[in-house]
């Protein structure tokens, strides 16, 4: 569909809207009266990372479109509180299956999606979650069984402590090695380093694309201590297997089989934990959203929609 074919309601809006004591950036495109799709973003990525064309083909299918920056994060809500104990510690303590002190957990930021769907007067949506937003959405999906239609997992786990820790190369990328500062070049030349670790070794990043659009969330907006506790959050939640159990609602799963950041068996985790879910391991697809696959993986997440 070309600009000029654009069905009424389908360009995005975006406004802030108040949830759970916090205050939400919001985009919702699509048709109004359509059936609402909610898609949670991950750990340290603003609701800009999911790509404009993925966004449209549900908009373009009749869907009521909707995406937010979670809290801590992009222009939604920034927190203040300061993080204790040494980051290595907590990481340990983290794989021994051990309390992890955090302000908030993930299950504070599923409640942040049912609190936006009270404010939006949402009863019910479908949820499409990447990585930590399947972590979310999960939760969601467990905890208020009754507001959510299907789910979408893309790239994520239950965040059991069990499941292998990512490649190593990777590791040292998690940890910020790399060009030092908080200045935009420094950014944008650690998060290249990073994306060109988790990309997809079939479908290699337009590295220009990236780079600009790495530009352009950094200008939009920067805040590195939402990354620490958000990723502290995931610490602190522990594993979510007992709660992935609950879920009934229509599931697909998609992974990539060269996914060095959260591994493939994650996702094997999740169908034997789901067995009436869908596993999708895309062959070639690491950490990333590819454009090619992407009218696949909308047409994939739709088809378990209409099974809800």
């Amino acid at each position: 569909m070309n600009q000029t074919q654009q069905t009424p309601g389908r360009a995005p809006v975006t406004r802030r809207v108040a949830a759970n004591g916090l205050s939400f950036c919001v985009e919702t495109r699509g048709d109004p009266e359509g059936d609402p799709v909610i898609f949670v973003m991950g750990l340290a990525a603003q609701m800009t990372l999911w790509p404009e064309a993925f966004l449209d083909a549900y908009a373009d299918a009749g869907y009521r479109v909707i995406r937010f920056d979670n809290r801590d994060i992009g222009l939604s809500s920034h927190l203040t509180y300061r993080l204790t104990g040494h980051p290595v510690a907590v990481m340990a303590r983290h794989r021994l299956g051990l309390r992890v002190a955090s302000p908030y957990t993930l299950h504070d930021m599923a409640a942040d999606v049912r609190e936006l769907m009270d404010a939006l007067a949402l009863s019910s949506a479908h949820l499409v979650g990447a990585s930590m937003g399947g972590m979310i959405s999960q939760l969601v999906a467990a905890t208020y069984p009754d507001r959510v239609r299907s789910l979408t997992l893309i790239m994520t786990s239950t965040n059991s402590p069990k499941l292998p820790l990512p490649q190593p190369r990777l590791i040292w990328k998690l940890a910020g090695v790399g060009a030092r500062g908080h200045h935009e070049q420094a950014v944008v030349a650690r998060s290249m380093a990073f994306w060109k670790v988790i990309q997809s070794p079939a479908y290699p990043i337009n590295e220009t694309d990236v780079r600009d659009r790495i530009a352009r969330d950094f200008q939009r907006s920067y805040h590195p201590a939402g990354i620490l506790r958000q990723t502290r959050a995931i610490m602190a939640t522990g594993s979510l297997s007992s709660m992935t159990r609950r879920i009934r609602v229509p599931t697909v799963i998609i992974h990539g089989d060269a996914d060095p950041l959260v591994r493939p068996v994650a996702a094997k985790q999740l169908k034997h934990l789901m067995p009436h879910a869908r596993l999708e391991m895309i062959e070639g697809m690491g950490h990333d959203l590819p454009a090619p696959l992407l009218d696949d993986f909308a047409a994939i997440s739709q088809q378990t929609m209409a099974e809800a």
